[in-house]
């Protein structure tokens, strides 16, 4: 048995039915040239081949008593693969967006705790001819960085895969689950060594506080001009700051990694800041079209790894900072330089604590009053009322830089589908994929019903950068790079917006998701001659009714 760490074991206790804590992606897959067979029946067969490789596919919890302790993992030796594999048919015509609604939809449900906890999803019907591929692992087994390496047991290099070597044969278990006097005496075992560990570190955690009252020279060396002008304790309150229900909406959109890189290298910026400033910009749209632009800069919770090189481990081993979104800076440049400058701040601080953070510690007695709690304060309403640490989640995972193959169908994409949260309804998770920035869009349905509309606006963001990198002098030092070639933004299937001569009155946000950008099949690269230009605007929308309450809106039909 293995035990779940006290991060990993606070994904579980955090669980709720309105707050699945399990994290995905959607890829979807060209088959291969003439391919006539069963591609579920593969992907089934594909997956029985591999899944010893990664130790998530086949371990399951076993739970202690009375939960005063955190549960462990055992391993599994009766998979069931017709669970944990699965077939969908979607129906016609079969459209990307369809696609991405019923991924929201299958991201709304738990996954069984009795299993090994993921579910594999082949999705067929779309018009394209192509297949997809949607998973999911709960968040309590792998990180962001932990479910890269989980993808490596999965994917190939080629379309011919490689010699997965079989599975050692172990004796079958006798028992379903460890006996009771097992699982207590682990538990107190395992509680005493994180007491342990708690005392051996205090020393360490104590000179870290103290720090926090001394200058960090290095940062004060650093420009600041562009910094935000005080530190504010809470983030303001807007419509996607309240308690959630279960049901999704998703949306996926994609910016080449090439643009993204050139636009940090020329703002002499790192990629993560780029990534953040287009979420700003969306964002500031988004929330300026129904008049809830608050004058207070919005603020992001950015996961930040804790992980060595090198290690494989399938856990979490991440904290997270927050950075000032600067929405209350018109200039793009200029929000993106403050961005840049809360950033480094932030992670200045994260490094001088990073060394004595615990992702391990005593949890004795925790998981049901945690539990509890999670319930009562997602049902309550509370969080409607208390003021946010942060308005949105934005992750950014360094994913393959070369071309993947599923079960021998070639990964043209891969969309992040992540955890939106009670107080933060909206998640927004990028990986970097064969060249592409995929961005998956996350949200509580009720709370952001048209999360398509900042889908569009993040590509608006992105081409608006770009432009701006034509205009503006590049940074001291950075190292001149060609513009990139051009690619697809977006796996929409509907009609392109026309293009807005002028600022019109905004129309009223409609209820039902808005239909994106047109494409006819998922995302592919597609080089362009001509010179980068300013995307136009997704359709404005009308004045929004009066004052917005705390509470949720009203779900879509």
């Amino acid at each position: 048995m293995k035990h779940l760490s006290g991060l990993d074991a606070t994904f579980l206790h955090m669980e709720t039915p309105e707050m699945p804590m399990h994290v995905g992606s959607l890829n979807v897959l060209d088959l291969p040239k003439g391919y006539k067979g069963d591609f579920y029946e593969d992907a089934k067969s594909f997956m029985a081949s591999r899944i010893h490789l990664a130790d998530v596919f086949t371990r399951k919890l076993a739970l202690m008593p009375f939960d005063m302790s955190n549960p462990v993992w055992v391993e599994d030796d009766d998979i069931d693969l017709d669970y944990h594999v699965r077939h969908i048919t979607l129906p016609k015509p079969g459209t990307n967006r369809q696609l991405q609604q019923y991924v929201a939809r299958l991201h709304s449900a738990l996954i069984d705790r009795s299993r090994p906890m993921w579910e594999f999803y082949i999705i067929d019907g779309l018009k394209s001819g192509q297949v997809a591929l949607y998973t999911k692992v709960h968040h309590a087994g792998i990180d962001g960085q932990a479910g890269v390496e989980v993808g490596k047991a999965i994917f190939d290099l080629e379309a011919t895969g490689r010699v997965v070597k079989p599975p050692r044969s172990r004796p079958r278990g006798s028992g379903y689950q460890l006996g009771m006097a097992e699982l207590a005496t682990a538990a107190l075992r395992n509680t005493a060594q994180q007491y342990v560990k708690l005392f051996k570190m205090a020393p360490a955690i104590a000179r870290a506080i103290g720090g926090l009252a001394k200058p960090d020279e290095k940062a004060a060396e650093k420009d600041s001009a562009a910094a935000p002008k005080k530190f504010n304790l809470f983030a303001p309150r807007t419509s996607l700051n309240v308690s959630i229900t279960n049901q999704r909406t998703f949306a996926g959109r994609t910016i080449s990694l090439a643009e993204t890189k050139y636009i940090a290298k020329h703002f002499g910026v790192s990629l993560n800041d780029v990534v953040m400033a287009t979420v700003s910009g969306a964002l500031r749209h988004y929330l300026a079209d129904n008049n809830e632009l608050p004058a207070k800069p919005l603020v992001a919770g950015v996961p930040v790894s804790l992980r060595e090189a090198g290690d494989q481990t399938a856990n979490n081993q991440a904290s997270m900072i927050l950075v000032s979104l600067a929405t209350d800076i018109t200039d793009p440049v200029q929000r993106l330089k403050a961005i840049n400058a809360s950033s480094t701040s932030s992670k200045s601080t994260m490094n001088r604590f990073k060394a004595v953070i615990l992702d391990d510690f005593p949890t004795f007695a925790a998981p049901w009053l945690m539990s509890g709690l999670a319930s009562m304060v997602g049902r309550s309403g509370i969080v409607n009322l208390l003021p946010p640490a942060a308005n949105v989640a934005i992750s950014n995972v360094a994913g393959a830089p070369f071309p993947m193959y599923f079960a021998g169908a070639l990964v043209t994409c891969y969309y992040p589908v992540s955890i939106a949260g009670h107080g933060t309804a909206l998640n927004v998770t990028v990986q970097s994929y064969n060249g592409r920035m995929d961005y998956g869009l996350i949200a509580c349905r009720r709370a952001v019903p048209d999360i398509t509309e900042i889908g569009d606006y993040l590509l608006a963001e992105h081409k608006l950068l770009m432009e701006l990198t034509q205009k503006h002098p590049a940074a001291a030092g950075a190292a001149p790079a060609p513009v990139p070639a051009k690619m697809a933004e977006d796996p929409s299937d509907e009609a392109a917006p026309a293009p807005v001569a002028a600022k019109k009155k905004p129309a009223a946000r409609k209820k039902a998701p808005v239909k994106a950008v047109a494409r006819k099949a998922p995302v592919k690269a597609a080089v362009k001659k001509a010179p980068i230009k300013v995307a136009p605007k997704p359709p404005a929308r009308k004045a929004a009714p009066a004052k917005r309450s705390g509470t949720p809106r009203a779900a879509a039909a």
